[in-house]
Order: C-alpha cells, then sequence, then structure tokens
C-alpha cells in the first residue's frame, strides 16, 4: 500500500517528463524570441548592453526624485539667506552654527544613549581625528563658498563650484574604489553642459551678481571650497555605506558645532550683535536652520542609495529652483534657458544612475570591470549568504 503510493507519482513524474522538457523548450524558445523583439530596446553602454526595461526601474525614480527634494532644500537655504542679506543680516558662521547645534543635539544625543562600541566614547577614543577632520573640512567649505561672494561673482561660482564633481570621482576612484563606465564620464559631461546653459541664461537675465573687488581670491575660495566638500562627501559615504548614518551625523554635530562655534567667537561676534532681532528676522534663521537640517538629515540616505557624486550632479538643478523661486519672489527675468538647463541637467543625472558603479576588490584589474552586472554580482552574494544560513540552520538541527 506505502510502496504503491510512493510509486505512483513517481511513475507519473516520468511520464510527464518528455512533455514538461518540451514546454521548457517552449518557453525557451518563446524567451529568446521576446529578448529579439526586445533587442531593439537595448542600449550600449561602454562595454555592456543594458535593457532599457531594467534601467528604468522605481529605484531610479526614487532616486531622481529624492535627488530633487536635496535641491529643493538647498532653494530653501538660498531664498532664506537672500531675505536675510536684504535685511542687512551677514553672520554665514552663525547660520551653520544652528544647522549643528540641532545635529548635535538630535543624532549627538543618541550616540551617548548607545552602548558598547557603538557609543559615542568608544568612537571618540578610536576614531576621533577622523571625525575632526571631516567636521573641519564641511565647515570650512561652507563657509569659504559663502566668503567668495565678497569677491567674485555670480557666474564665476557657479562654473567653478562644479570643480567638486570631478574632485569627487577621482577621490572615489583612489579611496573608495568606485570604477566608472564610459556613461558615467558622458553624464557628467552632459549635467555640465546643463550648468553652462543656466550660466548663459543668468548673463542674458543681467544675473550677474557678487563683486569684482578681487576675482582671483574669491575664484580661489570656490576652488578650495570645492575640495573640501569632496573631501566631506567622500568621508561621508563611507560613513554611512560601512558604519551608520547615526554615527557620521553625530559625529558631524559635535565637530561641527566645536568648530563653527570657535570661529562664530572669533569672527562673527560684532556682526551677530548688530543684527536688529525681530519676528521676521528670527523666522528666517529657523527657515534656514530646519532646511539645512533636513539636508544633513536626508543626504546620507540618498547617499547609501547611490553615491555621493550622483548626490552632488542632482544638487545642480538647486541654483534652478532658486531661480525660479527669484521669479516670484525677486522679479528675475525668465530664460527659456532655464528650462533647457533644468531638463538637460536631469537627463545627465539619470543617465549616471541608470548604470550602476561598481567597487574593484583588490585582486580586480582596476582597468577592467568584472564579468558581470553589479546585480549579478549582488545576486551571487545573496545565494551565497542564503546557502550558508541554510547550513547553519541543516546543522543547528
Amino acid at each position: 500500500m506505502v510502496r504503491s503510493e510512493l510509486a505512483e507519482p513517481f511513475l507519473i513524474k516520468i511520464g510527464h517528463d518528455g512533455r514538461k522538457r518540451k514546454a521548457l523548450g517552449l518557453r525557451d524558445m518563446e524567451g529568446r524570441e521576446e529578448e529579439r523583439r526586445c533587442g531593439k530596446w537595448r542600449v550600449a553602454c561602454g562595454l555592456y548592453s543594458y535593457n532599457l526595461r531594467d534601467v528604468f526601474t522605481w529605484h531610479l525614480l526614487k532616486t531622481v526624485l529624492m535627488g530633487q527634494v536635496l535641491s529643493l532644500l538647498i532653494c530653501g537655504t538660498a531664498v532664506s539667506c537672500q531675505y536675510l542679506a536684504d535685511a542687512g543680516v551677514e553672520t554665514p558662521m552663525l547660520q551653520s552654527f544652528l544647522n549643528y547645534a540641532l545635529l548635535l543635539l538630535v543624532y549627538t544625543t543618541i550616540l551617548l544613549t548607545r552602548k558598547g562600541e557603538r557609543n559615542i566614547v568608544h568612537i571618540l577614543k578610536t576614531k576621533w581625528w577622523k571625525y575632526f577632520v571631516m567636521g573641519l573640512a564641511d565647515v570650512e567649505a561652507n563657509y569659504a563658498v559663502v566668503k567668495a561672494y565678497q569677491y567674485t561673482t555670480l557666474t564665476s561660482i557657479q562654473l567653478l563650484d562644479c570643480f567638486v564633481i570631478p574632485v569627487l570621482m577621482l577621490l572615489s576612484w583612489f579611496l573608495l574604489k568606485t570604477r566608472y563606465r564610459l556613461v558615467h564620464f558622458v553624464a557628467v559631461s552632459v549635467c555640465l553642459l546643463g550648468v553652462g546653459a543656466m550660466v548663459g541664461a543668468d548673463i542674458q537675465a543681467g544675473r550677474d551678481q557678487g563683486s569684482t573687488r578681487d576675482v582671483m581670491l574669491g575664484d580661489g575660495l570656490v576652488l578650495v571650497s570645492a575640495v573640501l566638500y569632496a573631501v566631506s562627501n567622500v568621508c561621508q559615504e563611507h560613513t554611512v555605506k560601512n558604519l551608520s548614518r547615526i554615527e557620521f551625523l553625530g559625529m558631524m554635530g559635535l565637530f561641527g558645532t566645536l568648530i563653527s562655534g570657535i570661529q562664530l567667537v572669533v569672527l562673527e561676534i560684532p556682526a551677530v550683535g548688530a543684527i536688529k532681532w525681530d519676528v521676521r528676522i528670527s523666522v528666517l534663521f529657523a527657515v534656514y536652520a530646519l532646511c539645512m537640517y533636513a539636508l544633513y538629515s536626508f543626504m546620507p540616505v540618498v547617499v547609501k542609495m547611490t553615491s555621493a557624486t550622483a548626490v552632488n550632479l542632482s544638487l545642480l538643478t538647486a541654483d534652478l529652483f532658486s531661480l525660479f523661486c527669484g521669479l516670484f519672489l525677486f522679479h528675475y527675468k525668465f530664460s527659456l534657458l532655464y528650462i533647457i538647463s533644468f531638463v538637460v541637467i536631469t537627463v545627465g543625472f539619470i543617465m549616471f544612475n541608470a548604470i550602476p558603479t561598481y567597487t574593484a576588490l583588490p585582486e580586480d584589474d582596476p582597468a577592467d570591470p568584472p564579468p558581470g552586472s553589479p546585480s549579478d554580482q549582488l545576486l551571487a552574494a545573496d545565494t551565497d549568504s542564503e546557502r550558508n544560513e541554510t547550513l547553519t540552520a541543516v546543522a543547528a538541527l
């Protein structure tokens, strides 16, 4: 009785084996036919080809949308800064100090409540100097670019500020072992063309604002700021991808508050004392601080999903959002080049994120990408992980 019950399904399985193979063959032929039909939708990127249906995914859409949220937050800081400047308030270090203080109150406090190696005491004992360098680079980058407005023009700042992208790619190549493909360099070039269109629109609209008191000094400050931003962003990418977002923000809040607080006392006490405080000025300071706090809190999430280079490409549209706001708030002159610039930068950003980068292993040849796509490598890693977990569970049984 038991033997017949076991044998019957086995015979059925053998009897249907030929039909199963036939069905598998038909599905294989259908798959090949579908691949041939979809071949015209494939694009070549470097030495690889990618199906457009696999490229334009929900993850890419989320990346684009989150990048534009970051640009809108920067737009909020720019608009509040413009109103503060119109009111005669020029205290960039005070504004930065408020942002770092908020990070300190929230994220550094979280680190204080942790135990073990994740506690702030253990982090300071082992890595304090690394976070000090990262905080110093971030604070001075913010200060240098704001200071540059006193010496050079808006056009120079917009153009030279893009220097952060090649520096960031270079640092990522050597420090993070990130490897780029041809499409990534093309995408960066497309984004920079969009910036050129934006600068052309500014000149056409007569918005070449700023000072020409010492152009060489101002341009030098912008370049120094770009290098410091690149250092800070590479450190941020390494920290959020290998350690944690909370650790990065908590240590940035601690050292950023300390460094900006010292500079505030040294450089801006007279300017802070001259502020005529009222409800409007207080609200503008609050808007700036909250936008910066949201930007610093949200940026590591996007960096972890993509990369620091991709985030900086998305931030190129921040000036355009500020200009669109300025059309209504500050009565800027409209130009069709602004729309063209926005579209070109967005296309370049999509191109950069559509094809993933990969991290070279020590045994990899830096010049040659590994066989298979990054998604294949991730799937293989996931498969190995699941196999190890299964073996562990069997051994435990």
